[in-house]
Protein backbone atom coordinates (compact mmCIF):
# COMPACT_ATOMS: atom_id res chain seq x y z
CA UNK A 1 0.00 0.00 0.00
CA UNK A 2 1.42 3.42 -0.87
CA UNK A 3 1.92 5.50 2.23
CA UNK A 4 0.02 8.12 1.07
CA UNK A 5 -2.87 6.07 1.36
CA UNK A 6 -1.35 4.61 4.65
CA UNK A 7 -1.35 8.20 5.82
CA UNK A 8 -5.13 8.61 4.47
CA UNK A 9 -6.18 5.75 6.62
CA UNK A 10 -5.23 7.38 9.64
CA UNK A 11 -6.79 10.43 9.08
CA UNK A 12 -9.62 10.19 6.30
CA UNK A 13 -11.62 6.68 7.94
CA UNK A 14 -13.75 7.81 10.94
CA UNK A 15 -16.52 5.83 12.70
CA UNK A 16 -19.83 7.27 13.01
CA UNK A 17 -19.44 7.59 16.93
CA UNK A 18 -17.33 10.54 15.94
CA UNK A 19 -19.82 12.89 15.19
CA UNK A 20 -23.01 12.82 17.46
CA UNK A 21 -25.80 14.05 15.96
CA UNK A 22 -25.75 16.72 18.51
CA UNK A 23 -22.31 18.07 16.73
CA UNK A 24 -23.54 17.57 13.47
CA UNK A 25 -26.81 19.72 13.62
CA UNK A 26 -24.28 22.32 15.03
CA UNK A 27 -22.54 22.02 12.27
CA UNK A 28 -25.35 22.63 9.80
CA UNK A 29 -26.98 25.20 11.64
CA UNK A 30 -23.83 27.09 11.81
CA UNK A 31 -22.94 26.99 7.90
CA UNK A 32 -26.36 26.89 6.88
CA UNK A 33 -25.89 23.72 4.20
CA UNK A 34 -29.16 21.24 2.99
CA UNK A 35 -29.12 18.03 2.86
CA UNK A 36 -31.26 15.50 0.37
CA UNK A 37 -31.20 11.78 0.95
CA UNK A 38 -31.77 9.98 -2.51
CA UNK A 39 -33.13 6.58 -3.17
CA UNK A 40 -32.59 5.03 -5.97
CA UNK A 41 -35.56 2.21 -6.22
CA UNK A 42 -36.52 -0.44 -8.94
CA UNK A 43 -39.37 -2.46 -6.97
CA UNK A 44 -38.95 -2.71 -3.43
CA UNK A 45 -42.11 -2.17 -1.85
CA UNK A 46 -40.45 -4.63 0.72
CA UNK A 47 -37.71 -2.55 1.90
CA UNK A 48 -37.85 1.26 0.57
CA UNK A 49 -41.25 2.33 3.25
CA UNK A 50 -38.65 1.08 6.53
CA UNK A 51 -35.81 2.93 5.51
CA UNK A 52 -37.84 6.32 5.00
CA UNK A 53 -39.81 5.56 7.41
CA UNK A 54 -36.33 5.27 9.63
CA UNK A 55 -34.91 8.20 8.14
CA UNK A 56 -38.08 10.43 8.55
CA UNK A 57 -38.30 9.47 12.21
CA UNK A 58 -34.23 9.69 13.59
CA UNK A 59 -33.16 12.41 10.79
CA UNK A 60 -36.20 14.77 10.36
CA UNK A 61 -38.42 14.36 13.51
CA UNK A 62 -35.91 13.70 16.33
CA UNK A 63 -32.86 15.99 15.04
CA UNK A 64 -34.04 17.77 11.63
CA UNK A 65 -30.33 17.01 9.81
CA UNK A 66 -32.28 16.19 6.57
CA UNK A 67 -34.23 18.19 4.47
CA UNK A 68 -35.71 16.00 2.24
CA UNK A 69 -35.91 12.05 1.34
CA UNK A 70 -36.92 11.68 -2.57
CA UNK A 71 -37.06 8.33 -3.55
CA UNK A 72 -36.65 8.13 -7.85
CA UNK A 73 -38.32 5.32 -9.40
CA UNK A 74 -36.89 3.74 -11.94
CA UNK A 75 -39.77 1.90 -13.55
CA UNK A 76 -41.14 -0.45 -10.80
CA UNK A 77 -44.19 -2.88 -11.70
CA UNK A 78 -44.74 -3.53 -7.49
CA UNK A 79 -46.10 -0.92 -4.93
CA UNK A 80 -42.93 0.63 -3.97
CA UNK A 81 -43.73 4.14 -5.00
CA UNK A 82 -47.01 4.14 -2.73
CA UNK A 83 -45.02 2.97 0.09
CA UNK A 84 -42.37 4.84 -0.51
CA UNK A 85 -44.81 7.80 -0.38
CA UNK A 86 -47.21 6.67 2.74
CA UNK A 87 -43.81 6.81 4.63
CA UNK A 88 -43.23 10.03 3.94
CA UNK A 89 -41.03 10.51 0.65
CA UNK A 90 -41.27 12.70 -1.84
CA UNK A 91 -41.64 10.12 -4.95
CA UNK A 92 -40.32 11.24 -8.59
CA UNK A 93 -40.38 9.00 -11.61
CA UNK A 94 -37.75 8.63 -13.13
CA UNK A 95 -38.88 9.30 -16.92
CA UNK A 96 -40.69 12.32 -15.60
CA UNK A 97 -37.36 14.32 -15.13
CA UNK A 98 -35.71 15.61 -18.03
CA UNK A 99 -38.09 14.28 -20.25
CA UNK A 100 -36.37 15.59 -23.69
CA UNK A 101 -33.78 13.23 -22.82
CA UNK A 102 -34.69 9.65 -22.96
CA UNK A 103 -34.03 7.65 -20.05
CA UNK A 104 -32.16 4.54 -20.38
CA UNK A 105 -32.20 1.84 -17.83
CA UNK A 106 -29.36 1.74 -14.89
CA UNK A 107 -28.86 2.84 -11.43
CA UNK A 108 -26.46 5.20 -12.09
CA UNK A 109 -28.70 7.09 -14.65
CA UNK A 110 -31.56 7.79 -11.93
CA UNK A 111 -28.97 9.15 -9.60
CA UNK A 112 -27.90 11.54 -12.37
CA UNK A 113 -31.08 12.36 -13.08
CA UNK A 114 -31.48 12.73 -9.43
CA UNK A 115 -29.86 15.67 -9.15
CA UNK A 116 -32.45 17.96 -11.03
CA UNK A 117 -35.36 17.18 -8.33
CA UNK A 118 -32.98 17.68 -5.27
CA UNK A 119 -31.95 21.01 -3.75
CA UNK A 120 -29.26 19.93 -0.84
CA UNK A 121 -26.09 21.32 -1.40
CA UNK A 122 -25.32 17.80 0.32
CA UNK A 123 -26.76 14.91 -1.78
CA UNK A 124 -26.44 11.33 0.13
CA UNK A 125 -27.54 8.05 -2.22
CA UNK A 126 -28.69 5.24 0.36
CA UNK A 127 -29.67 1.57 -1.37
CA UNK A 128 -33.55 0.72 -1.30
CA UNK A 129 -33.13 -2.65 -0.92
CA UNK A 130 -31.40 -2.51 3.06
CA UNK A 131 -32.79 -4.43 6.03
CA UNK A 132 -32.53 -3.49 9.61
CA UNK A 133 -31.71 -0.43 7.96
CA UNK A 134 -30.09 2.21 10.74
CA UNK A 135 -29.93 6.40 10.25
CA UNK A 136 -26.81 5.78 11.01
CA UNK A 137 -26.23 5.45 7.01
CA UNK A 138 -27.17 8.56 6.54
CA UNK A 139 -25.59 10.58 9.72
CA UNK A 140 -22.88 8.80 9.74
CA UNK A 141 -21.51 10.01 5.75
CA UNK A 142 -23.26 13.20 5.72
CA UNK A 143 -21.08 14.14 9.07
CA UNK A 144 -17.64 14.63 7.80
CA UNK A 145 -19.21 16.82 4.91
CA UNK A 146 -21.04 19.26 7.96
CA UNK A 147 -17.88 19.02 9.79
CA UNK A 148 -14.54 18.84 7.33
CA UNK A 149 -14.94 21.96 4.53
CA UNK A 150 -12.26 20.14 2.85
CA UNK A 151 -13.76 16.55 2.03
CA UNK A 152 -15.96 16.41 -0.79
CA UNK A 153 -17.12 12.55 -0.90
CA UNK A 154 -17.96 10.11 2.08
CA UNK A 155 -18.27 6.73 1.45
CA UNK A 156 -19.71 4.08 4.05
CA UNK A 157 -18.03 0.85 4.73
CA UNK A 158 -19.61 -1.89 6.91
CA UNK A 159 -19.16 -5.32 7.16
CA UNK A 160 -21.02 -7.17 4.19
CA UNK A 161 -22.78 -10.73 5.00
CA UNK A 162 -24.01 -13.32 2.75
CA UNK A 163 -26.57 -15.38 4.17
CA UNK A 164 -25.34 -16.42 7.85
CA UNK A 165 -21.72 -15.89 6.96
CA UNK A 166 -19.96 -12.94 7.99
CA UNK A 167 -17.73 -10.90 5.85
CA UNK A 168 -18.63 -12.81 2.26
CA UNK A 169 -20.72 -10.76 0.77
CA UNK A 170 -19.33 -8.08 -2.07
CA UNK A 171 -18.32 -10.42 -3.89
CA UNK A 172 -17.89 -7.85 -7.34
CA UNK A 173 -15.55 -5.81 -5.21
CA UNK A 174 -13.50 -8.38 -4.05
CA UNK A 175 -13.20 -10.51 -7.71
CA UNK A 176 -13.26 -7.10 -9.71
CA UNK A 177 -13.05 -3.71 -7.90
CA UNK A 178 -10.69 -4.44 -5.36
CA UNK A 179 -7.71 -5.82 -8.13
CA UNK A 180 -8.42 -3.17 -10.66
CA UNK A 181 -8.41 -0.16 -8.06
CA UNK A 182 -5.23 -1.47 -6.74
CA UNK A 183 -3.68 -2.06 -9.49
CA UNK A 184 -4.88 1.30 -11.92
CA UNK A 185 -5.83 3.58 -9.01
CA UNK A 186 -3.48 2.12 -5.66
CA UNK A 187 -4.75 5.68 -4.42
CA UNK A 188 -7.91 4.00 -3.85
CA UNK A 189 -6.85 0.53 -2.54
CA UNK A 190 -7.99 2.12 1.15
CA UNK A 191 -11.69 2.00 0.30
CA UNK A 192 -12.94 -1.33 1.88
CA UNK A 193 -16.23 -0.44 -0.43
CA UNK A 194 -15.54 0.99 -3.06
CA UNK A 195 -19.15 -0.26 -4.93
CA UNK A 196 -21.18 0.40 -2.11
CA UNK A 197 -24.21 2.07 -2.50
CA UNK A 198 -24.19 4.20 0.44
CA UNK A 199 -22.21 8.07 0.26
CA UNK A 200 -22.71 11.27 0.08
CA UNK A 201 -21.24 14.26 -1.69
CA UNK A 202 -21.22 17.84 -2.00
CA UNK A 203 -23.57 19.25 -5.20
CA UNK A 204 -20.66 21.18 -6.42
CA UNK A 205 -18.91 18.35 -6.87
CA UNK A 206 -21.23 16.11 -8.19
CA UNK A 207 -22.57 18.64 -10.70
CA UNK A 208 -18.98 18.30 -12.44
CA UNK A 209 -19.13 14.27 -12.64
CA UNK A 210 -20.17 12.33 -15.74
CA UNK A 211 -21.97 9.72 -14.53
CA UNK A 212 -22.43 5.60 -15.70
CA UNK A 213 -25.91 5.18 -16.38
CA UNK A 214 -25.04 1.30 -15.15
CA UNK A 215 -23.93 -0.98 -12.66
CA UNK A 216 -20.09 1.00 -13.08
CA UNK A 217 -21.08 4.82 -11.11
CA UNK A 218 -19.74 4.24 -8.01
CA UNK A 219 -16.33 3.22 -9.50
CA UNK A 220 -15.90 5.86 -12.33
CA UNK A 221 -17.48 8.78 -9.83
CA UNK A 222 -14.70 7.30 -7.34
CA UNK A 223 -12.02 7.40 -10.22
CA UNK A 224 -13.29 10.59 -11.37
CA UNK A 225 -13.60 12.39 -8.16
CA UNK A 226 -9.73 11.41 -7.26
CA UNK A 227 -8.66 13.44 -10.09
CA UNK A 228 -10.70 16.25 -9.74
CA UNK A 229 -10.87 16.98 -5.85
CA UNK A 230 -7.69 14.85 -5.05
CA UNK A 231 -7.45 12.01 -2.19
CA UNK A 232 -7.64 14.06 1.17
CA UNK A 233 -11.12 15.60 -0.14
CA UNK A 234 -12.54 11.72 0.18
CA UNK A 235 -13.10 10.06 2.88
CA UNK A 236 -15.23 6.86 4.66
CA UNK A 237 -17.23 6.00 7.89
CA UNK A 238 -17.72 2.50 8.97
CA UNK A 239 -21.43 2.64 9.97
CA UNK A 240 -21.87 -1.54 11.04
CA UNK A 241 -23.28 -4.00 9.48
CA UNK A 242 -25.10 -3.88 5.55
CA UNK A 243 -27.77 -6.14 4.79
CA UNK A 244 -29.29 -6.40 1.86
CA UNK A 245 -30.88 -8.64 -1.05
CA UNK A 246 -27.86 -10.50 -3.17
CA UNK A 247 -27.71 -11.37 -6.83
CA UNK A 248 -27.33 -14.84 -8.02
CA UNK A 249 -23.85 -15.63 -10.12
CA UNK A 250 -24.58 -14.30 -13.45
CA UNK A 251 -26.11 -11.19 -12.36
CA UNK A 252 -22.93 -10.79 -10.59
CA UNK A 253 -21.07 -11.41 -13.94
CA UNK A 254 -23.10 -9.20 -15.48
CA UNK A 255 -22.04 -6.00 -12.95
CA UNK A 256 -18.38 -6.91 -13.00
CA UNK A 257 -18.47 -6.61 -16.87
CA UNK A 258 -20.03 -3.51 -16.37
CA UNK A 259 -17.78 -2.10 -13.97
CA UNK A 260 -14.42 -3.56 -15.84
CA UNK A 261 -15.94 -1.36 -18.89
CA UNK A 262 -15.91 1.64 -16.86
CA UNK A 263 -12.65 0.91 -15.94
CA UNK A 264 -11.55 -0.02 -19.33
CA UNK A 265 -13.13 3.69 -20.28
CA UNK A 266 -10.98 5.63 -17.84
CA UNK A 267 -7.74 4.16 -18.70
CA UNK A 268 -8.23 4.64 -22.41
CA UNK A 269 -10.37 6.96 -24.04
CA UNK A 270 -9.92 6.18 -27.64
CA UNK A 271 -11.34 3.42 -29.89
CA UNK A 272 -12.09 0.43 -28.33
CA UNK A 273 -14.16 -2.78 -29.47
CA UNK A 274 -17.62 -2.48 -27.77
CA UNK A 275 -17.93 -5.38 -25.76
CA UNK A 276 -20.50 -7.72 -24.72
CA UNK A 277 -20.63 -10.65 -22.30
CA UNK A 278 -21.74 -14.41 -22.97
CA UNK A 279 -23.05 -15.84 -20.31
CA UNK A 280 -24.29 -20.20 -20.33
CA UNK A 281 -27.79 -21.66 -19.20
CA UNK A 282 -28.86 -25.22 -19.25
CA UNK A 283 -32.09 -25.80 -21.35
CA UNK A 284 -33.59 -29.07 -22.35
CA UNK A 285 -31.13 -28.86 -25.33
CA UNK A 286 -27.68 -28.79 -23.33
CA UNK A 287 -26.09 -24.80 -22.38
CA UNK A 288 -27.32 -22.27 -24.24
CA UNK A 289 -25.29 -19.10 -24.87
CA UNK A 290 -26.90 -15.56 -23.81
CA UNK A 291 -24.95 -12.90 -24.72
CA UNK A 292 -25.39 -9.33 -23.06
CA UNK A 293 -24.01 -5.59 -23.77
CA UNK A 294 -22.05 -4.39 -21.60
CA UNK A 295 -21.14 -1.13 -23.30
CA UNK A 296 -20.87 1.50 -20.64
CA UNK A 297 -23.10 4.65 -21.77
CA UNK A 298 -22.25 7.72 -19.84
CA UNK A 299 -24.09 11.17 -18.80
CA UNK A 300 -22.01 14.39 -19.07
CA UNK A 301 -22.27 16.45 -15.60
CA UNK A 302 -24.95 18.30 -15.04
CA UNK A 303 -23.33 21.48 -15.09
CA UNK A 304 -23.71 20.58 -18.90
CA UNK A 305 -27.40 20.09 -19.26
CA UNK A 306 -29.74 23.74 -20.25
CA UNK A 307 -32.69 22.73 -16.99
CA UNK A 308 -30.05 22.70 -14.54
CA UNK A 309 -28.29 25.48 -15.63
CA UNK A 310 -31.89 27.23 -15.71
CA UNK A 311 -32.74 25.93 -12.32
CA UNK A 312 -29.62 27.32 -10.89
CA UNK A 313 -30.26 31.08 -11.84
CA UNK A 314 -34.04 30.81 -10.81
Amino acid sequence: MLEEVERWLSTRSWSVADRPLHRLLSAKNATGQTVSVVLPALNEEETVGDIVAVIRRDLVRRVPLVDEIVVVDSGSTDRTSQVAAAAGARVVHRDAILPRLPAVPGKGEVLWRSLLVTGGDIVCFVDADLREFSSDFVSGIVGPLLTEPDVHLVKAMYDRPLGTTAGQGGRVTELMARPLLNMHWPQLAGFVQPLGGEYAARRSLLEQLPFPVGYGVELGMLVDALHLVGLDALAQVDVGVRKHRHQDGQALGRMSAAIYRTAQLRLARGHLVRPSLTQFERSEDGFEPRTYSVDTEERPPMTEIAEYAARRVA
